[in-house]
């Protein structure tokens, strides 16, 4: 065997990369201790491309396929090598693969909080998140422009660049857009396309595009949410009184059915609630006027404005009347409306009070002339 056909058995005849990973982009053909034969196997798979730099120069990018590494189908490597025609010696070029498929599931979000001015709650900081696709559209643009000599190079590796530009237009359309907060859950398709639209020319400087972005969440401080939950609970719950009167009642119901729980204080808490809730109903029921029973003092209107002399009020099958002068309420007494058993209140009077208790008007009963005798 001569010296020459134990070079050409020792070359690499057949180049070809499977990725295993999901997260590579380029991958370099390691080379060292080896050189590529004239004529060999280069397979590059669907997906991929393969880029030729020669020298420190960009010679050739394969798309899918199988080729044979000739001068008639590598007229640029060629040209750089300067090979004579049918010349077959071993030649020596960096080949990267670069991963043309679709790169999914990419994070961005930002990390400090975007200043806005909203009409509703003045200026407010928010945040927002999300997730966007990439794929190398340019393979040699790539490689120039952002892979270098890295001999494997990953998403990690150019998402924070990504991540950045993102952000900085994010931050700029988002503030300018006069989207009111509460409606930006509803237009985060819009404002996702408009930023898409917006980076678009930037990210094909580096070779690549993003086929899809979106904006998962954009979400305000916490406590603007904790007031926010506030406003939607006191919308919820309507009456106030109705409100409070459940929550007493649901609190009562847990305490009975855990009596060991809380022990004297959850009964006393229970017992105040219940008395807190009778009286609650005795005094709604008491202005409903169903049952005849005299009204609380608290449930009597005011006394009219500017009165000069003392008036009265009456209460009569559950309801009140008046106000009364004492001149009408000795018309009344005088016509058996009012008697010594009539509960009467006047303004500055402690509670209701029976005619026949009151020297003011008893001196009206006492006027008052009894029956005419039978005939």
């Amino acid at each position: 065997m001569s010296i020459f056909d134990f070079l050409r058995g020792e070359f690499i005849d057949v180049i070809h990369w499977t990725d295993d990973t999901r997260d590579t982009i380029v991958w370099r053909f390691e080379r060292q201790g080896h050189a590529i034969k004239y004529g060999a196997k280069l397979t590059v798979r669907e997906g991929q491309a393969a880029v030729f730099v020669h020298e420190g120069q960009l010679a050739d990018v394969f798309g899918p396929g199988l080729y044979e590494l000739q001068t008639n189908n590598m007229p640029i490597l060629t040209t750089l090598q300067h090979w004579d025609h049918g010349f077959q010696s071993p030649f020596k070029s960096e080949i990267y693969f670069v991963n043309t498929r679709l790169f999914t599931d990419l994070k961005w979000g930002t990390k400090n909080p975007i200043l806005c001015r909203d009409k509703e709650f003045g200026l407010v900081r928010l945040r927002a998140y999300g997730t966007y696709t990439m794929r190398v559209t340019d393979p040699g643009r790539f490689l120039t422009e952002i892979v270098g000599t890295d001999g494997e190079f990953t998403t990690e590796e150019i998402e924070f660049q990504i991540r950045n530009v993102i952000i900085t237009h994010f931050s700029q359309l988002i503030a300018a857009s006069g989207i009111p907060v509460l409606d930006m859950a509803a237009n985060t398709l819009d404002l996702g396309k408009l930023v898409a639209d917006r980076i678009s020319p930037l990210i094909a400087d580096y070779g690549i595009t993003l086929p899809a972005f979106y904006i998962e969440n954009v979400s305000l401080p916490t406590e603007v949410e904790s007031a926010l939950d506030k406003r939607t609970a006191m919308g919820a719950v309507g009456d106030l009184s109705r409100y409070t009167e459940f929550s007493a009642a649901e609190a009562m119901t847990k305490a009975a059915a855990n009596p060991d729980g809380g022990g004297g204080m959850a009964a006393g808490m229970g017992a105040g609630m219940g008395m807190a809730m009778g009286a609650r109903m005795a005094e709604g029921m008491g202005r409903s006027g169903p049952w005849g029973a005299a009204p609380a003092a608290d449930a009597a209107p005011p006394p009219p404005p500017g009165a000069a002399t003392r008036v009265w009020h009456v209460a009569e099958g559950g309801a009140t009347k008046g106000p009364y002068s004492e001149d009408e309420l000795a018309v009344m007494v005088s016509g058996g409306a009012v008697t010594g058993e009539t509960w009467l209140w006047t303004p500055g009077s402690a509670d209701w009070r029976r005619a026949s208790e009151i020297p003011e008007v008893a001196r009206f009963l006492s006027a008052t002339p009894p029956p005419p005798p039978a005939d």
